[in-house]
Parts: structure tokens; C-alpha cells; sequence
């Protein structure tokens, strides 16, 4: 690979365009700053089979190819996509605020979440606006956990008649369930989200959902200051002597390596890959990796206890398209028998035959297609999810070939346990017949965070109140690395919020 000897300037470099990176290019582009967007991906384009579960689900046709590497050194193929606006891209749109509870320390059964260095009402501005960029619907006052807060930009989507049933028979048992917080664009609009069946795990063939592209890359790149680079990998932030500052970011891009430099850089490529390069930035001054004074980088790797639940009835079919708008937090601080936190439940996008047979192929293989079909079309699709607490032995390191290794044990079992349970049973309350779940475990790559943590000590965090890294001075990083807790529910918003918190810092300070 040849290398270019011209050096590019810019005045912000910004490694990553989703949650994070996108958000900041939209909040820094109407300052006149020259910007660079750096994407390893490209734009996802609008195609038939954007909307095929096939293509989605069995060709994987938008996920990357790359490997990582777990604990005992086997290869894995992570649920990630790098493209125009990231993972949000095939998100399902769920953009929900954390708890108040949640940023400070909260007891669990098996350990304690810790506090963030900022509480609730200093994010909470950062929460409206988000909603407002990304076109949240949701009713304000129905989820008895809510802090008090304004309306939401848009009303809630409403629930199909059969979610609306079932959201009726939950009230009749005593739970509150409330309109989940969603990001659609102009539902029943000309051009306009259509409330398909194929929103979660899916790219919008329309550019309806409230993805990072749509929302932030796309106006921000309409700013003339604004360039983006697709098809370019990061891969070194290169320092001045003293190791204090990055100068330059070694980009590879169209079968070269380019050097860029700029007096600010952002980097929001994920929680792992934002980790994994830092790791590979290296130098005499930061032999652990950059910014890595405190040994914390890539460690305290969490991703929610997630398990996928389907309610099952062989005489109800369910000719829902779209069924993703009911949540539940009535287990969110404390279950029926315990005083510990459970989680969230929250209904899901709709399980295609396909994405079924892909699971059920690795238990039982060879049932044919067709009784997936026939089975996914007389269920109704949920998720029980639960915080991941934080542990050190959870990381992010580099394998001897360069590859990303993922060392990660989920723990909080014993909570996630007794959510899972309470679900069975609400929906066995509900009427169906049998309940079936699905668990990522150890590979889940999905709500990743917490691998560069903040805080205001640097001997026990990577990053301070406003992401800058506490090693060096002209360096942020903005997705959900800096989590110290994940909570649990959708850390979308959350990352938002932070992105455009700390876009008002580096406008008042670095511009």
C-alpha cells in the first residue's frame, strides 16, 4: 500500500458518523469549523433488499465480514455494520432517556452499578434536543419511572389493535405499560415512515427511521465546511513528542495511507472498535495504548442482558405490521420478591420466518422454512432486558494478528433470571401457549459501552465530564464508551444527548 506524503488539515476531525460522530458533525456544522466525518463504511443504499429478511437476516448483506476473537481465542462474526450512520442504520429506533436513579449508584442483587460523574438534570436539556433531532415520538407522564419532564416532540405511534389488547390486559393485571419512545419520521406522510414489519435489524429503504444519516450526516454534509470520507479506516491517532496531544490521525483510504491533522479529534467508532484504537495508538509515552494512564481502556466492557422472548398461540395470528410501541419499567427498581432491580421489557419488531430458522438452525437443524413461518406468524415478539454491571475482565484487546478480541462473561445473571421469569409469566397471563427466548450471551455486541469510562479521576477513568481523555488534551471520545453504567434500557439517546453536550463545550472552548 503506497503512501501519500501530503498532509490534509482540518480544523475537527471526527472518526465515526453514528450515534455519536454524526451527532457532533450536525451540532458543529453550522460553526464555520472545517470538518472532516471519517466513515471505514459506506452509504447503505436504498434497495428491494433493504427490506428483505433473506438478505438481511441469512446473506447478510450489510453486515461486515471482519472476525473478532473471543477468550479462548475462536473466531467470531460480530452483529455490527460499519456504513453511513453506523449501527443506528439497523437499529429499531427505540430512543428512551435513562432513569434518574440510573446515574448514581444503584444496588443489585449481584453487585452495584456505580455513579455517573454528571446526574440526570444536567443532561436532561441535552435529552430534548435530541429528541427533537431525532423526531421522538412518546407520551410524557405514562411510565411511572419518568422523570418529570415536557412533552415529547411528536405523539406516540399508535398501537395496533392487537397491541392495544394486550396493552389493555396488561393493565388488568396491574402493570403500566406506556407508548416505548420511538424515532419514526412522519408516519402516514407522503414519503413517510410506513410502520412495516421491518424496522428492527433493518435499514429503511425510505429514509424514514431516525438513523444517524438521516437525522445528522446528510444536513450536516450540506455545510459546504462539512467533507466526508467513506471507505476510510482510522488507524493510528499519532501524538507530538511529548505524547500530550494527537497531531494527526493515520487514515487508509482509497489504497493509501493518509495523514490528517487537526487541533481537535473526536473519535466515536463504537465502544469496541473506539477502544481497539486507542489500543493499536501505542507509543513510548502511552505504551498501554493512548490515553490508557488509568489500564482502563477496553476494560469494563458491558452490553444489557438481552433476551429475546415470542409469545406463541397456535390459533391467534397475528397480522401486526408494525408492534414495536409497548414498554413495561414496572420491574425496573424492584421485582415482586426482591428489592433488587430486574430491568425493562419493551415489544419488538416483528420475527421473520427467516431470522427464526437462522437461530433455530444452530439447536435443531434442518426444520424447513415453512414451520417458521407458520410460527412466527402466531407469535407476538419481546425483549426482557437488564443492566450489565461493570467488570474489569470484561475488555477489549488487541490478538496477536491485530484482530479484536473480546474477552466478556455477562454477570447480573441472577436478575436477568428473575426478569425473564416475571415476563414468562405476564405472557403466559396473556394467553399464550408457549414462550420461547433467545439469548446472545457471550457474544452479544449489541448496546456495547463502557469501555473508555468517565469520571473526574483520572486514576479510575479514561475521560472527564466532557469525554476530552484526562491523558491527553485535544482528544475526545464520544459514543457509549464513556458509559460507567449501561442501565437498562437503549443507550441511543443517551449518546445523543452526551454528543451534543460536549459539541457545546468544544464550540466554547477548542473553537
Amino acid at each position: 500500500m503506497s503512501r501519500v506524503s501530503a498532509t490534509e488539515r482540518f480544523d475537527v476531525i471526527i472518526l465515526g458518523s453514528g450515534a455519536g460522530g454524526g451527532t457532533m458533525a450536525h451540532a458543529l456544522a453550522a460553526t464555520g469549523a472545517r470538518i472532516l466525518l471519517v466513515e471505514r463504511g459506506e452509504a447503505v443504499p436504498r434497495e428491494a433488499e433493504n427490506w428483505d429478511p433473506a438478505s438481511v437476516w441469512r446473506d447478510l448483506r450489510y453486515r461486515t465480514r471482519e472476525t473478532w476473537v473471543d477468550q479462548a481465542g475462536a473466531g467470531f462474526l460480530p452483529y455490527t455494520h460499519y456504513c453511513v450512520g453506523g449501527n443506528t442504520k439497523f437499529w429499531g429506533s427505540v430512543l428512551i432517556r435513562l432513569r434518574r436513579e440510573d446515574f448514581g449508584v444503584l444496588r443489585h442483587v449481584d453487585g452495584e452499578s456505580p455513579a455517573w460523574p454528571i446526574d440526570y438534570d444536567t443532561l436532561a436539556p441535552y435529552y430534548d434536543r435530541a429528541e427533537v433531532l431525532y423526531g421522538v415520538r412518546g407520551e410524557a407522564g405514562a411510565d411511572p419511572t419518568e422523570p418529570p419532564r415536557g412533552p415529547f416532540p411528536h405523539a406516540p405511534v399508535p398501537h395496533a389493535p392487537m397491541m392495544q389488547a394486550i396493552v389493555n390486559d396488561l393493565r388488568a393485571q396491574g402493570l403500566r405499560p406506556f407508548h416505548l419512545p420511538i424515532g419514526v419520521l412522519e408516519p402516514g406522510a407522503d414519503g413517510g415512515c410506513v410502520l412495516c414489519n421491518t424496522c428492527n435489524s433493518f435499514p429503511c429503504r425510505l429514509g424514514a427511521k431516525s438513523d444517524a444519516e438521516v437525522c445528522a450526516v446528510i444536513p450536516a454534509t450540506a455545510f459546504p465546511n462539512v467533507t466526508l470520507w467513506t471507505g476510510a479506516l482510522a488507524r493510528r491517532l499519532l501524538t507530538n513528542p511529548a505524547g500530550t496531544r494527537v497531531e494527526a490521525v493515520e487514515i487508509e483510504r482509497a489504497g493509501a495511507v493518509v495523514r490528517v491533522e487537526a487541533p481537535t479529534i473526536v473519535v466515536a467508532c463504537g465502544a469496541v472498535n473506539s477502544a481497539a484504537l486507542l489500543l493499536r495508538s501505542a507509543t513510548d509515552r502511552h505504551p498501554r495504548g493512548l490515553a490508557n494512564s488509568s489500564d482502563l481502556v477496553g476494560r469494563r466492557y458491558m452490553a444489557h442482558l438481552a433476551t429475546m422472548m415470542q409469545g406463541f398461540h397456535p390459533f391467534r395470528r397475528n397480522d401486526t405490521m408494525f408492534q414495536k410501541t409497548v414498554a413495561l419499567n414496572d420491574f425496573y427498581f424492584e421485582g415482586p420478591d426482591t428489592p433488587f432491580p430486574l430491568g425493562h421489557v419493551q415489544s419488538q419488531g416483528r420475527t421473520h420466518g427467516i431470522m427464526a430458522k437462522a437461530v433455530g438452525d444452530t439447536i435443531i437443524p434442518g426444520i424447513p422454512l415453512s414451520a417458521y413461518d407458520a410460527w412466527v406468524a402466531r407469535g407476538v415478539d419481546w425483549l426482557a432486558m437488564s443492566e450489565d454491571l461493570p467488570h474489569p475482565e470484561n475488555r477489549v484487546t488487541l490478538a496477536p494478528d491485530g484482530r479484536i478480541r473480546l474477552e466478556y462473561q455477562p454477570n447480573n445473571l441472577r436478575a436477568h433470571d428473575l426478569l425473564v421469569t416475571e415476563t414468562t409469566r405476564m405472557l403466559k397471563r396473556l394467553g399464550f401457549w408457549k414462550v420461547m427466548r433467545h439469548s446472545h450471551k457471550a457474544k452479544n455486541t449489541t448496546h456495547q459501552c463502557g469501555t473508555c469510562c468517565f469520571g473526574t479521576d483520572p486514576a479510575v477513568s479514561v475521560l472527564d465530564p466532557f469525554c476530552r481523555t484526562h491523558d491527553v488534551e485535544n482528544l475526545f471520545v464520544v459514543d457509549a464508551s464513556f458509559f460507567p453504567s449501561s442501565a437498562a434500557v437503549n443507550p441511543g439517546l443517551t449518546i445523543i444527548a452526551q454528543a451534543l453536550r460536549v459539541a457545546d463545550h468544544i464550540r466554547a472552548t477548542a473553537l
